[in-house]
């Protein structure tokens, strides 16, 4: 079987994109994902991504320009992604696929509303209302009891760590540090992504506060290990500094990450996402 995709970044996080608008069926993604983000035997990528149609998405809305499902390179499903969310935004808008610069897009963490930026006819940057951060513990989640998990010590590892938990969508744990170049991510990262108080696993952030307005992130990511970046982690990094009050709500915050910089603002209502979205390039890939 030959597969049509095309390759797209934000802020370094990559993944390969199908467009299912034309037909394509795309058959077990969550056993092809493994196969095509091996970066030595397949294309290589954080994960695959379906572009739907809006009649192939399950939300019962006349009013949605498209849907994403994301699969992790485990082959487990993501509920959404904030840097693959713009890039299928930039598919969209490039493609002609859906009129005007304002976009609804399904995913499986609800609908998002989105709005390109333009340069030259093509969208370089998306901004992605995520919609409000949920401190439940229940919601994120994780076994620990409160209303909020804000610092709360944890031993990860024979260490003893302070977490703020948030879901962004997805589940994520904040740990600020004093340095982030010194943490060991291959070895702590999958320590946190398993412990057993979080029962779905967990996306974890380290971050080390520059600023008021900026922060500086690296990411274990939950089913895809260290990534370059992460779009709702970022969010719920910011999310994280202003419940511990190192940076200000309802103000744009900067955060630094290995594939580049986004920007979230957060308030008590939504956290709006900034960053940018690129094309790497298209082929065809055969599938047996």
């Amino acid at each position: 079987m030959k597969l049509k995709f095309t390759k797209m970044h934000g802020c370094g996080n990559d993944y390969i994109y199908f467009n299912c608008f034309d037909g394509q069926v795309i058959e077990s993604p969550e056993t092809l994902a493994p196969k095509l983000s091996d970066r030595h035997k397949g294309i290589g990528g954080d994960g695959i991504v379906l572009i739907l149609p809006p009649d192939a998405c399950p939300s019962g809305d006349s009013n949605i320009h498209a849907g994403m499902r994301m699969f992790n390179a485990d082959g487990s499903e993501g509920r959404m992604c904030g840097n693959a969310l713009r890039c299928v935004t930039k598919y969209v808008y490039d493609n002609g696929l859906a009129p005007g610069r304002h976009m609804r897009i399904w995913t499986q963490s609800g609908i998002k509303e989105l709005e390109v930026i333009d340069e030259g006819g093509k969208a370089v940057a998306v901004k992605a209302n995520l919609g409000p951060a949920e401190l439940s513990p229940s919601k994120v989640p994780v076994l620990l009891p409160g209303e909020k998990i804000i610092s709360v010590p944890v031993e990860v590892g024979g260490e003893v760590y302070e977490i703020t938990c948030v879901l962004m969508n997805n589940g994520h744990a904040v740990v600020f540090v004093d340095d982030v170049s010194k943490v060991d991510l291959q070895r702590i990262g999958p320590l946190f992504e398993n412990h057993p108080i979080f029962p779905d696993r967990i996306n974890t952030e380290f971050i080390q506060v520059i600023s008021r307005d900026r922060l500086k992130m690296r990411v274990w990511e939950r089913g895809s290990g260290q990534t370059m970046a992460c779009g709702t982690g970022a969010c719920a990094a910011v999310v994280a500094a202003v419940l511990n009050g190192h940076c200000d709500a309802a103000t744009d915050v900067t955060v630094e990450l290995d594939g580049g910089e986004l920007v979230a603002n957060y308030t008590e209502e939504t956290v709006i996402m900034t960053g940018d979205c690129n094309l790497v390039f298209e082929g065809t890939v055969e599938v047996y």
